[in-house]
């Protein structure tokens, strides 16, 4: 299982959020490329990178700090938020993005969406499926919808997709551990899905019980910035595990 920090950013800094509330903000850092390389110190090989401000705007934003961190250090970046067009899409991949999270234009615009995934390939698109109550939510959360998290992951299954990203939005930034449950559902429903958990990861008991599940990888955040685990924790368990 790959171990994916996060960095989220609203206004060029690092933050976290509290159930995806832009009200309830944090800020960690002023300059994420640092928080990006203290990541790439400690033997981290990915980087889970999320523009806030663009899921809230409609367009990617904050590409010029991918470009930083995928020019500046030698981390394989996933690059989310704000993704919903052509354009959108030819920023971050020329930014440096080796993967491009999508979820509201998955939902709202399916063909655009499958356009990409021809285009670009499975390897390179990722699936965002951020749910409260087992139900998607989209443009940053702020916007709920009736589909179900399970049909939704399984129509785009079948379409091509095999890189998946859960958020269970009811976790995310709250330090009360991950569903578990909920993903190990996910994994022994669709056999082939190569399942990213994300969300109230708090421990490395949290970590390993995780990884018994054999998700494709797992994106901690809070729980690193607020010291519940040590990048250097991290380091020891992936030396373990690899």
């Amino acid at each position: 299982m790959r171990i994916i920090p996060a960095i989220d950013l609203i206004e060029g800094k690092c933050v976290r959020l509290e159930e995806g509330d832009y009200d309830r903000k944090k800020v960690y850092n002023e300059d994420p490329l640092e928080v990006a390389k203290s990541f790439e110190a400690h033997g981290i090989q990915y980087l889970h990178l999320v523009d806030l401000d663009g899921a809230k705007a409609g367009k990617v934003i904050n590409w010029r700090i991918l470009e930083k961190i995928a020019s500046q250090t030698s981390l394989t970046v996933d690059f989310g938020g704000g993704v919903k067009s052509d354009e959108d899409l030819k920023i971050c991949f020329e930014s440096g993005a080796a993967q491009v999270n999508v979820g509201s234009t998955a939902v709202k615009q399916r063909e655009l969406f499958l356009s990409w995934l021809e285009a670009q390939g499975p390897d390179r698109m990722i699936l965002s499926a951020d749910a409260k109550d087992r139900k998607i939510a989209v443009s940053g959360w702020q916007e709920g919808t009736d589909l179900a998290l399970d049909s939704f992951i399984g129509e785009y299954l079948e379409a091509g997709i095999r890189y998946v990203v859960c958020t269970d939005i009811a976790k995310d930034g709250m330090l009360q551990g991950p569903s578990t449950e909920l993903y190990g559902e996910l994994t022994d429903q669709f056999e082939t899905l190569k399942l990213v958990a994300s969300g109230g990861i708090t421990t490395m008991a949290d970590v390993e019980a995780l990884a018994e599940l054999k998700l494709e990888g797992a994106i901690i955040g809070k729980a690193i910035y607020e010291g519940r685990i040590s990048l250097p924790e991290l380091e020891q368990w992936q030396l373990a595990n690899t």
